[in-house]
């Protein structure tokens, strides 16, 4: 029983780390990318609504972050969201259906950076290379901005 606590405190201290809690250090942005596919992967909202600014990913009105949709959607809750990167939402589809590779962390001041992620559709041999936006926000990365182009290839 005491070990089985153990390892139970050990692994939540991993957790927390990996997600920049805790520590009074923020980690580094491109673990909390890495942490957030792996949220959307388990469909773990409340994990998801740790690592992202939902109030600042409403705002966003002129694109939709979902590859290969026509016209942007309007989410009005953060719910909405956290609906759409889990089970049934059409960017976890649309997401999940590509190679994800997690690129270089470009700083561009300390408290706010953008992690290049490439979306590979190995069929159509096309690349969507996105950059996600993250800043410190009480101490941890929080993603608040996605943004999806074409890169040929």
């Amino acid at each position: 029983m005491r070990v089985h606590l153990l390892l139970s405190a050990a692994l939540l201290s991993l957790a927390a780390a990996l997600v920049g809690c805790g520590s009074g250090k923020p980690s580094d942005p491109k673990t909390a990318v890495i942490a957030m596919f792996g949220a959307m992967e388990k469909n773990d909202k409340a994990t998801l609504a740790h690592l992202l600014d939902l109030g600042e990913l409403m705002k966003n009105l002129n694109e939709d972050y979902a590859l290969q949709t026509d016209e942007p959607r309007h989410f009005t809750s953060p719910e909405q969201i956290l609906e759409d990167l889990t089970d049934g939402g059409k960017t976890k589809e649309r997401w999940f259906a590509y190679q994800r590779i997690v690129n270089e962390v470009e700083m561009t001041a300390d408290d706010l950076a953008t992690v290049e992620v490439t979306f590979v559709d190995k069929e159509a041999s096309k690349g969507y290379r996105t950059k996600f936006g993250l800043h410190v926000v009480n101490d941890r990365w929080k993603i608040y901005t996605f943004n999806a182009f074409p890169t040929g290839s």
